[in-house]
């Protein structure tokens, strides 16, 4: 027997109407663009759901976006799937080679791209002939505009098109959830970036995942600042989190300096912000500088968090980097981490170890580990090692236009590539990737217990730890640090520090003291490069290291 209630469709139509209805009051600061309203902002998206159509783009189509953090990109993220077309966002940092391949997999239609960044993807043109038209969002960057037929001014098409009238769900009537709403594509780390094709669905109950109490918990009250690029799975699903929640954002622009973030936290009493550890590490040393007396949480995802960070944190501002777990393929949270009531009366050295367990799982989110070897599912005691395994309504269940069967299991699980312990509160606690563990005589190292341990030593900025082959045990683990600025600590003392803290076998064979660590584009610590830095031989690995641009 059936329910008898109203099979109304979730779309990401509802968000901009219930922001434009309730909260039409609350504003969208872009840093060095001033404050719009969300009702201003519905209004410019309805201008801009009108271009579309002017434009000729057809319902299905790809729309990307080559942008940073700004209001015209939120608009891009509301009118584009909400007229049934698909919002493809792409990283800004992507090399030319991924980039032309994933615009051309996906066969975009339409990009809209910011004039600062035009000369990164603008050389590209001439190879992506599917593209039929390039949309400039102007900025005062003073990069020049190519003379050509197919570019456009944001602007200038958007302030001549009529505004698209009536109820956005009803204007814009989607029957079906499933429908995609966007795309984005993994980092390619292990071969060709895949599609992560997110649907309506999708996309909703991901941002009521963030209003869950407990864990992020966006509410109307909060400031929420995505400092998580909006071009990587959705910013974590902080923008539409907060327009469901009627929370006002502030979008930080293309600066990652940290003054100027810190500077906007200070000055908008901002309460929520998420960013990846490298982004937390370098504000660290200037919290103390500003007024964050309005944070209540910070989010931290990416990579792990390592602990004497967060505790940093604390110390300085009362608030912890809170850990989160997830993927582009999970849209992408899919634990948050946290002390729950259970906690209250633990130690504080138990506390602080809850804090640095990646969390539990989002209410819909459904967690498991497998034995690698076997597939069994293993238990939840804190202690077994397995793979872990996702479900729920917002976890991939395939690729665009990729047969990836090995990724997920038998029964529909997508197949993490984690190593992890799941306790029987349903905290996950990630061991490793797998593919970075480290193979020495037979026995596994975990990298990332050993960076844990390498960045509480109070003059380490960042430490990765990578595999470097080994004639007699196979595997030995090499560490790559940076100091903060003016340390003379030397690699001895590393050793030194943390050898109470881990195995004898488990001491790395060398530690590196290098300037910075390469980063993917996503802000994440390129282990690949560091790989390749490791198996180059008679190179000096220091200059090999050099780090790449941050978030």
């Amino acid at each position: 027997m059936d329910g008898l209630m109203q099979p109304r469709p979730l779309t990401i139509a509802h968000i901009l109407e219930r922001a434009e209805r309730l909260y039409a009051h609350k504003e969208v600061v872009t840093a060095g663009e001033g404050r719009l309203t969300y009702a201003e902002v519905a209004r410019q998206t309805r201008r801009l759901a009108t271009a579309l159509d002017t434009l000729g783009v057809p319902a299905g189509a790809r729309v990307a976006t080559f942008a940073s953090n700004h209001r015209r990109h939120l608009e891009l993220y509301l009118a584009v799937p909400a007229t049934k077309r698909v919002l493809h966002s792409i990283n800004i940092r992507l090399p030319a080679e991924h980039l032309e391949y994933i615009v051309g997999h996906a066969e975009d239609d339409v990009v809209f791209v910011d004039r600062a960044l035009l000369p990164r993807i603008w050389p590209s043109a001439g190879r992506l002939r599917r593209v039929r038209h390039w949309v400039v969002l102007p900025d005062d960057s003073g990069v020049p505009i190519p003379a050509d037929p197919r570019v456009l001014d944001y602007d200038e098409l958007v302030s001549g098109a009529a505004p698209a009238t009536g109820s956005f769900e009803e204007t814009f009537t989607l029957t079906d959830e499933q429908l995609a709403s966007g795309l984005c594509y993994t980092s390619g780390t292990t071969g060709p970036p895949k599609g992560v094709l997110y649907s309506h669905r999708s996309t909703v109950l991901h941002g009521l995942g963030t209003l869950a109490a407990g864990f992020i918990g966006l509410c109307e009250s909060d400031v929420v600042l995505p400092i998580v690029p909006m071009f990587h799975a959705n910013a974590w699903g902080l923008p539409y989190g907060a327009m469901l929640a009627g929370a006002s954002l502030v979008l930080p622009g293309p600066s990652a300096d940290p003054d100027h973030l810190l500077r906007l936290m200070a000055a908008e009493r901002v309460t929520v912000a998420g960013a990846v550890p490298t982004v937390w590490t370098g504000l660290a040393p200037r919290l103390r500088d500003h007024d964050l007396g309005a944070t209540r949480f910070l989010l931290g995802g990416g990579s792990a968090v390592p602990p004497a960070l967060s505790e940093a944190y604390r110390a300085a501002i009362g608030v912890p980097i809170t850990h989160s777990w997830g993927m582009t393929e999970i849209s992408p949270v899919g634990a948050i981490g946290g002390t729950r009531t259970q906690h209250r009366d633990a130690a504080e050295a138990d506390r602080v170890a809850v804090r640095a367990a990646q969390g539990q799982p989002l209410p819909l989110v459904n967690v498991r580990i497998a034995d690698v070897e076997t597939g069994r599912e293993l238990p939840r005691d804190g202690t077994a090692v397995g793979e872990l395994q996702v479900a729920g309504p917002w976890v991939a269940g395939g690729y665009f236009r990729v047969d990836a069967g090995s990724s997920f299991t038998a029964d529909g699980w997508l197949r993490t590539g984690d190593l992890a312990t799941i306790d029987a509160d349903g905290y996950l606690r990630l061991v490793d990737r797998m593919k970075d563990l480290i193979k020495s005589g037979g026995e596994w190292i975990s990298s990332v217990e050993l960076e844990g341990a390498i960045a509480s030593h109070p003059d380490v900025v960042e430490a990765a730890v990578i595999a470097r082959p080994d004639p007699r045990w196979m595997e030995r683990p090499v560490a790559y640090v940076v100091l903060r600025e003016g340390s003379a600590a030397t690699a001895d003392e590393l050793l030194a520090h943390i050898t109470p803290m881990v195995a004898k076998w488990w001491l790395p064979d060398e530690v590196v003291l290098v300037p910075g660590l390469p980063k993917t584009g996503t802000g994440k610590i390129s282990k690949t490069a560091l790989r390749d830095s490791a198996a180059a031989s008679g190179r000096d690995r220091a200059e090999l290291v050099q780090p790449e641009a941050k978030l």
